[in-house]
């Protein structure tokens, strides 16, 4: 059973800067794909950032293309989300999410899914507040 725990969100001005990280506990952290999703109130769930098992393969939504960085270290269980240059359209929850039974890459042939509902497990989130 794969555990996922999000930390690394706050409350920070327009311009700056904070790094999320996801912690994962169960099988496999680097046999599987992995992305951060964010949701704002009254809005769905969207993609953020996507990232292959070993890290080879990035996706970033255009929205966050050159500001987000999203990065994973297999040794150590964790996945980041480098964030540059906030916006306060930013201000959202953000989610980790884990594809530990490889149902993105058999629904879409690829590492990710811009729809949320073939990542099998997700964090609890954490909230990410930029003022202006």
């Amino acid at each position: 059973q794969v555990h996922l725990v999000e930390s690394g969100g706050g409350l920070v001005q327009a311009g700056g800067s904070l790094r999320l990280s996801c912690a994962a506990s169960g099988r496999g952290f680097g046999s599987y794909a992995m992305g951060w999703f964010r949701q704002a109130p009254g809005t769905g769930r969207e993609l953020v950032a996507a990232i292959s098992w070993s890290g080879g393969s990035t996706y970033d939504a255009d929205s966050v293309k050159g500001r987000f960085t999203i990065s994973r270290d297999n040794a150590g269980n964790t996945m980041y989300l480098q964030m540059n240059s906030l916006k306060p359209e930013d201000t959202a929850v953000y989610y980790c999410a884990a594809d530990p039974y490889g149902k993105v890459e058999r629904t879409y042939g690829s590492a990710w899914s811009l729809k949320p509902q073939p990542y099998d497990r997700w964090g609890q989130g954490t909230q990410v507040t930029v003022s202006s």
